[in-house]
């Protein structure tokens, strides 16, 4: 049975990095800054493109590449299908929302996403060494042309069946992510996300003895301890996010960053209140309203984070918590204020120690 070091060694050396430690792609919180410095270190960089038209996208991969020779993935989003809409619900919202911020237009729910097929384009044309996904699977002629430019692709699923389905449908690596993980679910059906809130130690293992590809173990893993834990249960790497999120490179807004430092597990929940879509977040008086019986359940996504939008950028701009959107996984206490090198490093070494 080959040992833990072992085999992330060999994923290492597979994906042309020193430490397998991988940055989680977070839409809107992946600065260029962040994973140079992830990747510098020896670890892999990551963009969340969700919100990214086509140039946002050239800029961000020429800006890294520019800062640093190391790897890095890109991901986005699956589509959901089109959701129905009823407008008096979401005057109900907009009406709900004026007291966390801003009046919300009218038209605000109307806004349309980036094209997923010009963010395919994008990214393949940019050549990364892995294009994640997240919420589905690539369609097949995606998955071909990833496959002709040499293109990995890293699946992430949350449940057993949904990661058999991926290896089936041709992911080189599989994601494990666990109900800890701060921000959106990757549940590959919307309506499905609370159904399978599974943690990490019971999924991980799991999903390691369905598959015959490598998988990466992410969600609530923020140090040496949980990272060295998820190698011992079968993972050839480990993906972090929150862990990341107060390093000097992410630049997030002083409130978010500030609300981790000492929170506690159970004071994160998961909510559909900001985007429509399950996310696990600091639990901020904005949720806590939403939770009560006069409050307008959240629309489907992409509605309800068009129609949070303006909320979210006021609550950034004033550093308000209460209406900000601040993911956060169930270890956001153990995320440091220092740099992601340092974080990245010290992960490493206490990995090798425990593991050696």
């Amino acid at each position: 049975m080959i040992k833990p070091l072992e085999r992330s060694k060999v994923f290492a050396e597979r994906f042309g990095l020193s430490t397998p430690i991988l940055l989680a792609p977070m839409a809107g919180a992946c600065p260029a800054s962040l994973s140079i410095a992830v990747s510098g270190a020896g670890g892999m960089g990551a963009c969340g493109v969700l919100l990214m038209e086509a140039d946002a996208i050239d800029t961000w991969v020429s800006e890294v590449r520019a800062g640093t020779n190391g790897g890095f993935q890109l991901n986005t989003w699956i589509p959901d299908p089109a959701p129905s809409r009823d407008k008096e619900h979401e005057a109900a919202i907009r009406q709900f929302l004026s007291q966390w911020g801003p009046q919300v237009d009218e038209h605000a729910a109307d806004k349309t996403a980036p094209d997923f097929e010009s963010q395919c384009e994008a990214m393949i044309k940019a050549r990364p060494q892995v294009m994640s996904s997240i919420m589905g699977l690539y369609p097949e002629p995606i998955v071909k042309r990833m496959k002709q430019a040499d293109i990995a692709w890293f699946a992430t699923v949350t449940t057993v069946s949904e990661a058999l389905a991926a290896e089936a449908a041709g992911a080189d690596v599989i994601v494990a992510q666990g109900m800890e993980a701060g921000g959106h679910r990757g549940t590959f059906v919307s309506g499905d996300a609370e159904k399978s809130l599974v943690g990490l130690f019971s999924l991980l293992p799991a999903v390691v003895d369905a598959v015959n590809i490598p998988v990466v173990a992410t969600g609530g893993i923020a140090d040496s301890r949980g990272a060295s834990a998820a190698l011992l249960l079968g993972a050839s790497a480990v993906q972090i996010g929150t862990g990341f999120l107060r390093t000097q490179e992410a630049g997030i807004a002083p409130a978010w960053a500030a609300a981790m430092e000492n929170i506690r597990p159970e004071q994160t929940t998961a909510t559909r209140a900001f985007s429509g879509r399950l996310g696990r977040s600091v639990r901020t008086d904005y949720i806590k309203a939403t939770e009560h019986g006069g409050a307008p359940v959240p629309a489907p996504y992409p509605i309800q984070r068009n129609l949070t939008a303006a909320m979210r950028a006021s609550a950034v701009k004033e550093d308000s918590l209460e209406g900000m959107q601040a993911w956060a996984g169930q270890s956001a206490s153990l995320a440091r204020c220092d740099s992601a090198k340092t974080v990245l490093e010290d992960i490493w070494a206490g990995m090798q120690e425990s593991l050696s």
